[in-house]
């Protein structure tokens, strides 16, 4: 550990600390771009998210910067704030792995059967065999989600999925390509290292999470059960500017169930710098060491993805649930590292990215006072089901002048027009395109996440 290194100083402690009002002092400006605190600003007063709380941690402590509020009526947000922090849990769980390989439990190349009961044994294709390693860095060759996955709540997904219904598909699952051979980001895989970490030490995953890291960290609100405590401080989720509900994650915990503050992470995130004595500090610069170069321009670690930064190479991770979207990352050539937790659907990636990279460009955001008019004659054609793949529609449906689109298994979303046949999602980062031809509405075309996945109209 870097001796310069020592404990974390609070720089900034009062109640509502840096929030909007102070948004020009030196330190903010010090901390975060002009653009940023513009973009931040814009978001809120837009309602694109009710509220932004950042944490910022270098080498002289951390400073916290609050924007908005824990609901559109409700009370600021400060450091305290709880938010769900999504697959920034799955940093926790190669954490975990880390520290078990250093403890000499598990090796990374064992293979994960060794690990599981009889009825729950995965099969492959070829002779290798899934391996820790594999599930950790997303080449088990595990699709994202289990086939089986069938909620009986859209709302609240997760909650009824059981560990017999993770067995079941681990064991019967026909994989479609080899292990090791290709990056596929797999929430099922993360889940399952979750669980058999667990296992392996008779815990449930909470429970691990809570002694191995939260505990020894002082991460007192770092928990997947709410306390009281928590609940009290806690930042309703938000998507198309409605509170829906938070997200209960039991099998898959270690994919996405942790909920946080930026006053928690921002030991979390010291801890991974050096900046705090931690026994977890091994474990920590393990699950960094980059594993493999095929997730396209980014590297991936134990959990942790890497993309090159002018300043540093960025060691980030971030998250999202029915109504919250986080981003965690530090650069260790600055020194500098970043907490950024939102309570709305919508993403801000962007914003994390560039405070730590000063080349990195915040999102164009489209907001719904950018839509133009159109006739409720062209609305009207556009109604209907449109088929992506056999399993998967678009229903559109019209309330007077406005559009809604619903994909198979979620919920109904209003759709804006940028033009007569475009139309941006606020709720999402996606944009949907209809295809007329003749007079007559042929088909849709979703874009979303760098694919373009087209839909023929079959009612």
């Amino acid at each position: 550990m870097n001796p310069a290194k020592t404990s974390i100083l609070i720089l900034f402690s009062l109640i509502g600390m840096l929030s909007i009002q102070l948004a020009f002092g030196q330190s903010l400006e010090q901390d975060l771009p002009k653009e940023v605190v513009e973009a931040i600003e814009k978001r809120v007063e837009k309602a694109y998210t009710p509220s932004v709380a950042i944490a910022i941690i270098d080498s002289s402590g951390v400073r916290y910067y609050n924007f908005g509020k824990a609901a559109v009526v409700g009370p600021k947000v400060n450091e305290n704030t709880i938010y769900e922090i999504g697959s920034i849990s799955k940093v926790f769980t190669a954490i975990l792995l880390a520290q078990q390989v250093l403890d000499g439990d598990l090796k990374l190349d064992n293979p994960i059967n060794d690990y599981l009961p009889e009825n729950a044994q995965v099969p492959v294709m070829g002779k290798k065999e899934i391996t820790f390693g594999n599930l950790t860095d997303h080449t088990s060759g595990l699709p994202r989600m289990p086939g089986n996955f069938t909620p009986a709540n859209p709302y609240n997904p997760f909650a009824d999925y059981s560990i017999e219904q993770l067995y079941e598909f681990i064991s019967t699952y026909t994989p479609t390509r080899k292990v090791g051979d290709a990056y596929e980001y797999s929430n099922l895989a993360q889940g399952l290292l979750g669980h058999i970490l667990a296992k392996n030490k008779e815990m449930s995953y909470e429970d691990l999470m809570v002694k191995i890291i939260a505990d020894p960290l002082q991460m007192a609100n770092t928990r997947i059960t709410f306390t009281e405590d928590m609940k009290k401080h806690l930042a309703l989720g938000h998507s198309a500017g409605s509170v829906v509900a938070n997200w209960d994650i039991p099998t898959l915990a270690g994919a996405g169930a942790i909920r946080s503050s930026t006053s928690d992470m921002a030991k979390f995130i010291s801890a991974n710098l050096g900046y705090v004595e931690s026994p977890l500090y091994e474990a920590m610069k393990l699950s960094h060491e980059k594993r493999h170069n095929k997730a396209g321009k980014m590297s991936v670690a134990m959990g942790w993805h890497i993309k090159k930064g002018k300043e540093g190479n960025v060691i980030w991770h971030n998250g999202g649930t029915g109504g919250y979207r986080t981003f965690t990352g530090f650069v260790k050539e600055t020194g500098k590292g970043v907490v950024l937790l939102t309570n709305s659907s919508q993403g801000s990636d962007d914003l994390g990215f560039r405070i730590l990279d000063s080349e990195s460009e915040l999102a164009k955001i489209k907001f719904t006072d950018d839509a133009v008019d159109v006739s409720e004659s062209i609305l009207e054609s556009y109604v209907g089901d449109y088929e992506l793949i056999p399993q998967f529609h678009i229903r559109v449906t019209r309330e007077g002048k406005r559009l809604f689109a619903q994909a198979t298994g979620q919920q109904k979303f209003e759709i804006y027009p940028e033009s007569e046949t475009d139309f941006f999602y606020t709720a999402v980062k996606a944009k949907i395109r209809f295809k007329v031809e003749d007079g007559k509405v042929e088909s849709l075309t979703l874009f979303q996440g760098g694919r373009e996945m087209p839909g023929k109209k079959v009612e």
